[in-house]
């Protein structure tokens, strides 16, 4: 039989290590934390993609908030699509739990198709979502199955220490949601986006009662949309632009042509009911129409309008009688609106007394395009009509109103301003503390910051940059040599080739190729001139001896000819010399 003193020393030892025990676990608390890092979609439009983070520095669990893309611009020549850059993310990898995509915008998963095979890890969306990854995969030259694993409004996802609750919010776009973030520290909501619509047309409204209910519970952090932090008042429903689309195509004599996103199935609809109800049938132009029209055909939605024809019918319909609804809201040059507009499309024409009505919104940076666009429409001598002119367009994002409602019914304790440019971030913040948040976070791109576990802060972690798509590749500007292509789009590129033997004579002629060079200077002189001026002005007062050296011949022919030409034009071009020695 054990003696008392021997149970009393045991029982103070089992105590004294469930206590050290306890104090460990403390520590191990205190290190870890919870940390927002966006990626892309802060301080910009578009290219959404965020992390969430759990546990101590140098061993988190992560989750991914949406994978989207951008799409570049002339500043990007020969660039097509630009991603997040996620080589952080990479080497990751084994410590992320899933990718969950908010909606079916291309600036929201449009990155998974080039950039998925490289984490491999699970995704997460609504069934749209789902159906829209593999209709879009399908159409996508080297993308690989991605599968997604669909989750119902309402539901729930564990992943590692995340639990996930989709949340149904009104957008442009049937099944938009807000996720609602479960950790070990709290609750955090990420918006997506959203706007409020009590007749959202397509899919259902921005659920009021669950975000009630998520104030209820305790919101630590509000990650919330800003694209419409400038602007006063709430947005119209997507009820009334339907009624403002059946009066515009009452009023037309001739043929309709209306332009809106390919993905606002709600607007799709509305076009499509407005022209039923002026007896008009709807054709339908544009390859990313129709797969999301399929789509939302597959999903139960688009069943209530006429049947949608293809632009062979177009021409074999009578002007009066048909709407015509097209791709290329935002300018794109190889979209249907522009080619009908510049009388390129081999189906599509329009001419005197037939009306376009633009039922969308120019997104910043493709103004350009947009009015190149109605320029040429006015050459046709074809009625425009724009949101400026009539409430043809509603906005799928929050106005200040919207978002004074958003932060009195979750009343979360700290805000972070995403999805849009520094000027909305800036607003947005400043709202945020007039409704009473005591922490607003201002964060950008590859910034972090921490919601819980320490003090509430964001600094910069240098993880953020761009990958750019080219083709079939994908690099950093510097890899992909677009920052070389900027500088031969403003100065253009002089290529010479020159033989020179092992005693240092020259041999034949220097060869010379001149792209994207004026033909002759202001005096008249051939360029081709100038240039073989340089050439020899570099090899006249450089003895044999050093013409042997391959390095110092080609660099002085380089100099030369780049100030020959700069004496002439003011500008110095990419030189390239090839020396061949024999």
């Amino acid at each position: 039989m054990r003696k008392l003193t021997d149970l009393w020393t045991d029982t103070v030892s089992q105590l004294v290590f469930k206590a050290s025990l306890r104090a460990r676990n403390e520590r191990i608390m205190e290190s870890s934390e919870l940390v927002f890092m966006p990626l892309g979609g802060v301080g910009e439009i578009g290219m959404n993609m965020a992390l969430y983070g759990i546990g101590p520095e140098g061993d988190k669990r992560w989750i991914i908030v949406d994978f989207g893309v951008a799409f570049a611009h002339e500043a990007h020549p020969g660039a097509d699509l630009i991603f997040a850059d996620i080589r952080f993310l990479e080497s990751e990898r084994d410590r992320i739990d899933g990718i969950f995509i908010t909606h079916g915008h291309e600036d929201h998963f449009g990155a998974l198709f080039s950039l998925w095979d490289r984490l491999g890890v699970p995704v997460y969306g609504s069934g749209f979502v789902a159906d829209l990854v593999e209709a879009k995969g399908e159409s996508e030259p080297y993308a690989p199955p991605i599968p997604v694993t669909r989750v119902e409004q309402g539901s729930r996802v564990q992943v590692g220490p995340f639990n996930v609750e989709f949340v149904a919010m009104s957008h442009s776009i049937p099944e938009g949601n807000a996720l609602a973030i479960r950790t070990e520290f709290g609750l955090v909501l990420h918006s997506g986006d959203w706007k409020l619509d009590d007749n959202p047309g397509v899919g259902p409204s921005t659920d009021v009662g669950r975000l009630i209910e998520l104030g209820k519970e305790g919101v630590l952090a509000l990650v919330c949309d800003s694209t419409n932090a400038l602007t006063e008042g709430s947005s119209i429903s997507e009820k009334e632009v339907e009624a403002e689309l059946t009066r515009q195509i009452a009023k037309a004599k001739h043929r309709v042509a209306v332009t809106t996103f390919a993905s606002n199935v709600a607007r799709v609809q509305a076009i499509a009911r407005a022209a039923r109800a002026n007896d008009r049938q709807c054709v339908v132009v544009g390859r990313a129409l129709w797969r999301f029209i399929e789509v939302a055909q597959e999903q139960g939605y688009l069943q209530d309008v006429p049947e949608f024809l293809s632009d062979d019918d177009y021409g074999y319909l009578p002007r009066e009688n048909v709407v015509a609804i097209l791709t290329g809201s935002q300018g794109e040059k190889r979209a249907a609106l522009a080619r009908v507009a510049a009388g390129e499309h081999p189906n599509v024409q329009l001419s005197k007394g037939d009306r376009v009505i633009l039922s969308s919104k120019a997104i910043p940076g493709n103004e350009r395009g947009i009015n190149e666009v109605i320029n040429n429409l006015a050459r046709l001598d074809v009625d425009v009509i724009t949101e400026k002119d009539a409430p043809v367009h509603v906005s799928g994002h929050p106005k200040r109103d919207d978002l004074r409602k958003l932060y009195e019914w979750v009343q979360p304790r700290i805000s972070v301003p995403v999805h849009g440019e520094e000027m909305h971030l800036k607003a947005h913040g400043d709202l945020a503390r007039d409704m009473g948040v005591r922490e607003v976070l201002h964060v950008r791109n590859g910034w972090m910051a921490r919601l819980a576990g320490g003090k509430v802060k964001s600094w910069d972690e240098y993880l953020g940059g761009r990958l750019y798509k080219d083709g079939a590749l994908i690099g950093t500007f510097e890899e992909m040599g677009i920052q070389e292509r900027r500088k031969l789009s403003f100065v253009g590129h002089i290529a010479v080739a020159i033989t020179v033997n092992r005693q240092g004579d020259i041999l034949g002629h220097p060869q010379m190729a001149l792209n994207g060079i004026p033909d002759r200077d202001k005096d008249d002189r051939l360029f081709i001139e100038i240039v073989e001026a340089g050439i020899f002005g570099a090899l006249k007062g450089m003895p044999a001896k050093k013409r042997k050296d391959v390095d110092i011949l080609r660099e002085a022919v380089r100099r030369s000819v780049r100030s020959e030409v700069n004496q002439c034009w003011s500008k110095k071009p990419v030189v390239s010399v090839m020396i061949n020695l024999v």
